[in-house]
């Protein structure tokens, strides 16, 4: 059934192929096994350094890509880009294997717009709050909702990456640039280390281990970090942040200040909140690579609202390092 709010355009616009759909189940389900099997095989073949150099710098390059570029810079547009860099992130981050960019654009700003009720398309609060409704949404938020075939309207939440033909082009380009990720790392790995064996290795921890690795990190800020944590600033929705996985998530699991002001470029604003995924953007705005980067300051903190003992309170002026204040300007994708 389509759903549709009154006097709104439908939140849905048609189905994933069945050839699609196929190739999702593939993706969740293959380098989940090979996660599962990494102490086996650690045991039974060992690990090289050239495999755990080769994962991690995948795995930083395409969570940025997420990070950065899906999330921060194309759904909520925390920063302008110079093209060069625009296209780069969006490459870099349909290389983490989550999807086709104007798919995971769209689905994130239906995200915000619905957060934690009906029309959000990975609340884990659907189900209710008893313990198997808990279980059941939990499941949901965090994989059960990317097996459904329904595609989120584009025209309704992206038609600005519609509108550019770069984007398009990418966004089409999905699948290749899905072999490129699987295939560079045993390419690179066979000729460091000149044999098939470090091929072989490349390709399983490099490839397969690391894009669970990042599909599972980034689904725990869907699932774990809308159940578990701390909320100190006032939200419509449960977002929460989740400490243990700050540095794994490039900064995304400080999700509490992210949902209180989508468009600051900084999701980690208290005192040791670590946030690799801003320091990134600051690196590039040195670099004159992106500008107007809308930065937390102590005005546009102070516009927001904290909790305190479970009341809401007024938030003082927080004193914190800062750039020029920048407007906080919202694209509004609300029902």
């Amino acid at each position: 059934m389509t759903m549709k709010a009154a006097g709104s355009p439908s939140l849905l616009q048609e189905r994933r192929s069945i050839a699609a759909h196929v190739s999702v189940y593939i993706f969740v389900i293959v380098p989940f096994i090979a996660l599962l099997a990494t102490i086996p095989v650690a045991w039974g073949w060992g690990l090289r350094w050239s495999d755990v150099v080769l994962a991690i710098a995948w795995y930083v390059v395409t969570f940025l890509g997420i990070t950065v570029g899906y999330h921060r810079y194309f759904t909520h547009g925390a920063f302008k880009a110079k093209k060069h860099i625009r296209i780069a992130l969006a490459i870099a981050g349909s290389m983490a294997v989550h999807g086709p960019i104007v798919h995971w654009v769209a689905d994130h700003r239906r995200h915000h717009a619905f957060a934690d009720k009906e029309g959000d398309p990975h609340s884990p609060w659907l189900f209710g709050t008893t313990p198997l409704g808990v279980l059941h949404g939990f499941w949901h938020a965090h994989v059960g909702w990317i097996l459904n075939r329904d595609l989120t309207n584009q025209t309704r939440f992206a038609p600005d990456l519609l509108a550019d033909r770069g984007i398009r082009i990418v966004h089409r380009l999905f699948g290749p640039l899905t072999a490129a990720t699987i295939l560079m790392p045993p390419m690179i790995g066979g000729l460091v280390t000149w044999s098939w064996r470090g091929a072989l290795t490349a390709l399983f921890w490099a490839s397969l281990v690391r894009i669970a690795l990042v599909h599972h990190v980034s689904w725990s800020v869907n699932s774990i970090c809308h159940m578990i944590g701390e909320r100190p600033f006032a939200t419509r929705d449960r977002s929460a942040n989740f400490w243990p996985l700050a540095i794994l998530s490039m900064g995304e699991s400080w999700h509490n200040l992210h949902h209180a002001d989508p468009t600051c470029a900084r999701h980690g604003v208290g005192r040791g909140q670590i946030d690799i995924s801003a320091r990134f953007i600051w690196l590039l705005e040195r670099l004159g690579w992106v500008d107007d980067v809308r930065w937390p300051t102590s005005r546009r903190l102070s516009r927001l609202t904290l909790r305190r003992d479970g009341e809401v309170a007024q938030s003082p002026v927080l004193s914190i390092r800062t750039t020029p204040d920048i407007e906080n300007v919202r694209i509004n994708f609300d029902e």
